[in-house]
């Protein structure tokens, strides 16, 4: 008997039952549905783990955030710790005066641990008050950082052509007709540098020479417009920046790092002085062997859990008296390399 498709009455195509399409159509509709159930559970997954995974960087970035902060302020403690007590001759243990030489303190917490180092700001180079006879210290401090000197020689030259008050260029500088000539003109300021991160403006000057990376520190780390004074304070100075001064080798900066290791810094200044003599003109007049000064920059870095970076803060205070003080420069996050973890030198638990 002849087989006929139940819908139209006419003859059923050879070899096909009208059951069978059927049963294909609707299995190809079950596919399609299943392919767009499971699209759609796989995306609410995917959106689900996203979610959650961006609320545990959130959480974790403020922990570190407020791990910094901490730094920030213990690092205020210590400074006037330190005033009050540089000369005591037999500190308890654990309560020794910290340094400000850019040493970096550890300190680990319930959750997590944070780095701090301060540096007085007469041990770094004022670059306000860098002038022809004294740039090779600048120089010398750019190449030992890993720039190579005849970009050295470009950006120190375009400092010193940034806050001249003439339009007569060094060498390898460049005045305002060099920065109007560029895609965003502006022209060169011909006064004192007024931030650090001004320098960005400057011919030859990059990010990564400024701020540096995770494997090394920026130029940053060693300037500041706040010392006041060009002669660099050999009690505060990191090794990078005695390493800078013509005279001072390497074996001479660790020498000067090494009697400031004892806790009786004050004791060594006449034996620091004596190294300094050795240093010749005129960058003798550069360097010296002194006491604190009222301003001091902070670096502080806050970690979770075993984690190798962390939310960075850069803080300049300055000590208005025995109890007070003010913030001249504050920068949260502090961005690129902060090279505090990378050569922790020493390690100190909470109290």
């Amino acid at each position: 008997m002849e087989s006929r498709d139940t819908k139209t009455g006419l003859p059923a195509a050879p070899g096909k039952s009208p059951t069978t399409s059927e049963d294909g159509i609707a299995l190809l509709l079950v596919l399609w549905v299943l392919a767009i159930l499971t699209v759609i559970v796989f995306s609410f997954s995917y959106m689900t783990r996203t979610e959650t995974l961006s609320a545990l960087a959130f959480k974790r970035g403020l922990q570190e955030k407020f791990l910094a902060q901490a730094a920030v302020e213990r690092g205020i403690t210590e400074i006037f710790y330190r005033r009050m007590n540089l000369n005591n001759p037999a500190p308890q243990e654990g309560m020794e005066v910290w340094k400000t030489d850019g040493t970096p303190y550890s300190t680990q917490t319930d959750n997590g641990r944070y780095t701090v180092a301060i540096t007085d700001e007469t041990g770094k180079v004022d670059i306000n008050q860098i002038k022809d006879v004294n740039s090779d210290i600048l120089r010398n401090l750019l190449v030992n950082l890993g720039v190579k000197k005849e970009k050295s020689d470009i950006i120190v030259d375009s400092i010193l052509d940034w806050k001249d008050t003439d339009d007569l260029v060094h060498a390898n500088g460049a005045e305002s007709d060099y920065y109007e000539s560029l895609p965003h003109p502006y022209k060169a300021a011909n006064a004192d540098f007024n931030s650090l991160e001004e320098l960005l403006l400057v011919k030859g000057m990059t990010p990564e020479i400024l701020y540096g990376s995770d494997e090394k520190q920026g130029l940053i780390d060693f300037l500041t417009i706040n010392a006041g004074t060009s002669q660099i304070n050999a009690l505060a100075a990191p090794k990078e920046v005695l390493e800078s001064i013509p005279g001072i080798s390497p074996e001479v900066a660790d020498e000067i790092t090494s009697l400031r290791e004892s806790t009786q810094e004050q004791a060594n200044i006449a034996n620091i002085q004596g190294l300094l003599s050795k240093v010749p003109p005129p960058f003798n007049a550069f360097i010296a062997a002194r006491g604190d000064s009222a301003v001091f920059s902070i670096r502080a870095v806050g970690y979770t859990g075993d984690a190798k970076t962390g939310y960075a803060i850069r803080a300049t205070v300055m000590i208005d008296g025995s109890d007070s003080y003010r913030y001249v420069y504050y920068k949260s996050p502090a961005g690129f390399g902060t090279g505090v973890e990378s050569d922790s030198r020493d390690s100190q638990k909470t109290q």
